[in-house]
């Protein structure tokens, strides 16, 4: 069985409401003229009897009057039935056409997004005409597509990314094992390489994890002492030759315990690494749920201040540990998935900001 369109049932309900209003009216209309016509002969023979209209002297005398509702009220019915019958063919008409201009809209949308694929991402709607609700609806899927190809571009360099720095250490682990086994005597040397190798692979891959999951968001959020966490974050994190202040208010924020941990282990190692000997790492907590993380570290400008939240970015060197580059980006992922949000702005001394803006967070103590 053919299924019924929209255009088809727009036009059947246009129809219907037109043949049913024109019904009724012409209903009412002839049962109101029809007791009208009625009364107005009986009162020129209000005895039933053939009564003639009053004549001038020599004018030949009239039909009888009674017979002149009935053939009246036949003529009229049978002309409102064909025109009721007329306009309701036009109706149809207008009907199908009014249906299909209101849907050509619909029509163009259906047929874009049956065009889009992983090719022609850049392809939009750009519905014309007024500002109505399909206009609003083709803009609302022109905007999902700007995101969507926003979001598959990341991916495709987040993938090109990480393949790339997974290469670097199974290469060298591969020419370590070709060449460095084939002498013995440099056997422990050989071992500390692909130890070294192996460690930085299972760090970027346990960073690929922890980067998804939280994208992934929050399975099951409960009530974590933020202050404490940075408590534990700040000694874990400590180094020699930089000095780590703490400041940290009571608060309790709803989230993973184990994501928040790793938000700060990044953020606080971040500024560490990135720090000049003889530095400082300052850390503050308020009650209102603001992370503070300041540094003393080289300069950073702050036109490349967004390139810091891109994964596997590195704007210098680092000083103590060679990272993947997604310090930052699983940060502010982590921060996103509790309704938190990260910023960075740069010290007029060197260094950098980072603040952490929590959303409703309970207070402690």
């Amino acid at each position: 069985m053919r299924r019924r369109t929209i255009r088809f049932r727009l036009t059947a309900l246009y129809t219907s409401i037109f043949l049913l209003t024109s019904t009724v009216l012409v209903i009412a209309v002839n049962l109101v003229f029809s007791d009208r016509l009625y009364d107005q002969v009986a009162q020129i023979a209000p005895t039933g009897q053939v009564v003639h209209l009053p004549l001038p002297p020599g004018a030949p005398r009239p039909e009888p009057m009674l017979s002149l509702p009935d053939e009246v009220l036949k003529t009229q019915w049978i002309v409102t039935v064909i025109t009721l019958v007329v306009l309701t063919v036009l109706s149809i008409v207008t009907g199908w056409w009014i249906a299909g201009r209101m849907l050509r809209a619909l029509r163009r949308i259906t047929a874009t997004a049956q065009r889009l694929s992983l090719s022609t991402m850049d392809e939009r709607i750009a519905l014309p005409g007024p500002d109505d609700e399909l206009k609003g609806l083709a803009d609302t899927i022109d905007a999902m597509l700007d995101r969507l190809e926003r979001s598959m571009d990341s991916q495709r360099r987040f993938i090109a990314n990480a393949a790339h720095e997974l290469r670097t250490p199974l290469a060298t682990q591969r020419i370590a094992i070709q060449v460095g086994l084939e002498n013995a005597d440099d056997l422990p040397g050989t071992r500390a390489k692909l130890l070294t190798h192996n460690r930085r692979t299972e760090q970027l891959i346990d960073s690929l994890l922890v980067l998804a999951e939280a994208e992934h968001g929050l399975d099951n959020p409960r009530m974590v002492d933020l202050a404490s966490l940075v408590a534990q974050t700040a000694t874990e994190s400590a180094s020699d030759g930089i000095e780590m202040v703490v400041n940290a208010e009571p608060v309790v924020v709803r989230g993973d315990a184990v994501l928040l941990h790793r938000l700060l282990v990044n953020l606080v190692n971040n500024a560490v690494r990135y720090n000049r000997p003889g530095g400082e790492v300052h850390i503050g907590l308020t009650r209102a749920g603001v992370l503070t993380i300041r540094n003393t570290g080289p300069h950073v400008p702050a036109e490349r201040i967004p390139e810091l939240f891109q994964p596997f970015r590195r704007l210098h060197t680092r000083t103590r540990s060679d990272g993947a580059g997604l310090g930052l980006s699983i940060a502010a992922s982590i921060a996103q998935a509790h309704n938190a949000h990260v910023t960075a702005r740069p010290n007029a001394g060197g260094g950098l900001e980072l603040t952490v803006v929590f959303g409703i967070p309970s207070t402690v103590g």
